[in-house]
């Protein structure tokens, strides 16, 4: 890569990173192409640390964040973002809780001012966090009936064992989230909400110096001497065997289907190669090798593609398809051979330098936007990559190697010891059935 492209992508040369003395870590990157300004980050702040009983605990306290403060009612929350055209999210996931915020640069010091005060001082009101309450068990309700969902979570159930916070849904279930309480709430709030492990990233037409020293005014005095740090994962044995597991959903036209295994956290020295061969696998062009052979070529799925989560964690390397309750046993037995296949032999010469222009060529597109610029910063640092990873990336992915991708392949894809995961009308016999309060979780 030329000197003069580098420097045009966000690096050490233009990422401007302070770390507070209460542990916020700020990252501001000026883009003066456009006149707005996005604030994203993270909050240590996740399902890791809730209970199994209590489900869905640290998603229902993000979301109640913005539905008042001890100094602002939801109505003022909201009628101020409106009035500068602004808007502010949050939303709880199983390692973090993140943040988004999009205003014109110069509403950035009321778009902070905003966040600082639902982060710092919510007020759970009772009607509101009922009214939410009802919309997520509404939510869960409506998905009990939706065999892709249904299929998702059989699938993780099945993958990881009770005890580990990747076997729940980050959103709880209708066995806890009707019980959760608003001192609960209030509690983990009080708990794990803290400047300990927050991230911030500033990316827009804003001043430098002048971001920081508002975000320093609204969080530098922040303090929390009970956050705790996260909690080891529990350990996740290795599958020697082929599981099966169906949700049954009588009535439905369509099944769907989840198969696979554990894969790489972000953080494996080979995610970028496995990252790749799921590229290979299930997502390049016709969504790869899946989807031609078994959507274009068999026609036996409606879609077909894979997914490498590349997480905190082990977190799933699934292939998925929607294919006719007629088909399901082709559709995994070819699939199977796909995954077989990508594990047994090396990639084709046209197959690596494919998907090579592909990561390579798709980079500046994430990088169009100050949403995508923000959310790649985000990675480089909760991820620890590094602020060069994406000066280095073309001679990263040009450096890929068959083997590195059939190594990456073979640690994480066995064809013959997967979980299947099945949801949909009429089980087969040799599919074990799944109760219905495992469902539902």
């Amino acid at each position: 890569m030329t000197n003069n492209a580098a420097r045009s992508l966000p690096g050490s040369h233009n990422i401007r990173r302070v770390v507070l003395e209460n542990g916020v870590t700020i990252l501001v990157y000026e883009n003066h192409a456009t006149q707005s300004v996005v604030l994203g980050g993270l909050l240590r702040a996740g399902s890791v640390f809730e209970p199994p009983q209590k489900s869905g605990l640290a998603a229902i306290t993000a979301s109640a964040l913005m539905r008042g403060t001890e100094h602002r009612d939801f109505d003022t929350i909201n009628s101020t973002l409106e009035d500068i055209g602004a808007d502010v999210n949050l939303s709880g996931g199983v390692h973090r809780t993140s943040f988004w915020g999009k205003s014109l640069a110069e509403d950035l010091p009321t778009l902070v001012d905003i966040l600082a005060d639902v982060v710092r001082y919510p007020a759970f009101p009772a009607a509101h966090v009922e009214r939410l309450r009802g919309e997520i068990i509404t939510g869960l309700q409506i998905r009990q009936h939706d065999t892709r969902y249904r299929a998702n979570r059989a699938f993780s159930e099945a993958l990881y064992p009770p005890n580990h916070p990747y076997c729940r849904s980050a959103r709880g279930s209708l066995q806890t989230v009707p019980f959760l309480t608003i001192e609960e709430m209030r509690q983990f709030h009080q708990t794990h909400f803290g400047p300990a492990g927050m991230i911030l990233v500033v990316v827009g037409a804003v001043d430098t110096d002048a971001a920081l020293d508002t975000l320093r005014t609204r969080l530098g005095d922040w303090r929390n001497g009970a956050q705790p740090e996260a909690p080891p994962l529990p350990p996740l044995p290795p599958l020697e065997t082929t599981r099966r597991v169906m949700a049954p959903l009588p009535g439905k036209t369509q099944t769907d289907i989840v198969l696979g295994a554990a894969g790489p956290p972000r953080k494996a020295p080979d995610y970028t190669a496995a990252n790749v061969a799921n590229s290979i696998l299930g997502q390049f062009g016709l969504m790869g090798r899946i989807g031609i052979v078994v959507r274009e070529e068999l026609g036996l799925a409606y879609y077909a593609s894979s997914h490498l989560d590349g997480g905190y964690g082990p977190g799933p390397w699934s292939i998925s398809a929607g294919v006719s309750p007629a088909n399901v046993e082709r559709a995994v037995h070819h699939i199977r051979e796909e995954v077989r296949r990508l594990a047994t032999e090396p990639v084709g010469d046209d197959d690596l330098a494919d998907n090579q222009a592909y990561f390579i060529g798709h980079l500046p597109l994430q990088l169009e936007s100050n949403e995508g610029i923000a959310s790649a910063i985000l990675n480089l640092e909760s991820y620890e990559l590094g602020l060069d990873y994406l000066v280095s990336y073309r001679d990263t992915i040009s450096a890929l190697t068959k083997e590195a991708i059939l190594a990456a392949a073979q640690r994480y894809l066995n064809p013959d010891a997967l979980v299947i995961a099945v949801a949909g009308p009429e089980p087969s016999a040799d599919v074990e059935a799944l109760s219905e309060d495992a469902a539902t979780r």
